[in-house]
């Protein structure tokens, strides 16, 4: 039977994965800071108050988390992760995003590839070439900020307004928000007011991949 609190356990685990605190976890979903916390778990008359299902999804959306991971973090079995754990968890390659429009980082299909990458462990993903970058600097500022990790996946399917990685045949590799792609053309909100809108020709994108989670 699910219980209350195998439901907010699970979400505490899932905050705790992703590196986040439960504020920090409804912020990158989009929802107001409170929502997970611990004094909204319980109403003033002592009832047990549930999270919705919507606040569910969102959260799964924005740390890149399956359902089915999501499932056995309710088990009452599967204990949060400590700090000391990360070194078993599985590891996915990471480089500076400066560094990442150089030649020799990645293949024709936007694959990881060649020397100076190192390792960071991070939790389970679904896509086994998924890669970080770390940012630098304040160019990406307010989406990004300097320190920042981002986890990118080239298997994952791409939608109008997720963010996104892409490279142009010039070697150029930009952060943007993804919003429509044409049979001629793939147009690139900016994140930034320091930075212009994109509209490149289909032909002059090598690859695109979508950022599934970032450390902040």
């Amino acid at each position: 039977m699910l219980t209350h609190a195998q439901v907010w356990s699970a979400i505490d685990r899932l905050a705790e994965r992703a590196g986040l605190s439960a504020s920090g976890l409804a912020r990158r979903a989009g929802l107001d800071p409170t929502t997970f916390n611990r004094s909204k778990r319980m109403t003033a008359q002592g009832r047990a108050r549930w999270p919705s299902t919507e606040s569910i999804a969102k959260a799964l959306t924005a740390t890149g988390t399956p359902f089915e991971v999501f499932v056995t973090l309710v088990s009452p079995n599967e204990s949060p992760r400590r700090p000391n754990e990360s070194a078993r968890r599985p590891a996915v390659p990471l480089i500076d995003f400066a560094e990442a429009g150089n030649g020799g980082h990645f293949d024709a299909g936007g694959f990881p590839a060649g020397d100076g990458w190192h390792r960071i462990a991070f939790p389970s993903l679904d896509d086994a070439h998924a890669y970080a970058l770390q940012i630098s600097g304040q160019s990406l500022a307010p989406a990004y900020r300097d320190g920042d990790v981002i986890v990118v996946s080239p298997a994952a399917p791409i939608r109008r307004g997720d963010r996104v990685v892409a490279r142009t045949r010039d070697g150029e590799v930009m952060a943007r928000e993804f919003k429509r792609r044409t049979p001629k053309s793939i147009e690139l909100k900016s994140l930034s007011a320091a930075q212009p809108d994109r509209t490149l020709a289909a032909t002059e994108v090598v690859w695109i991949a979508r950022i599934l989670w970032v450390s902040q």
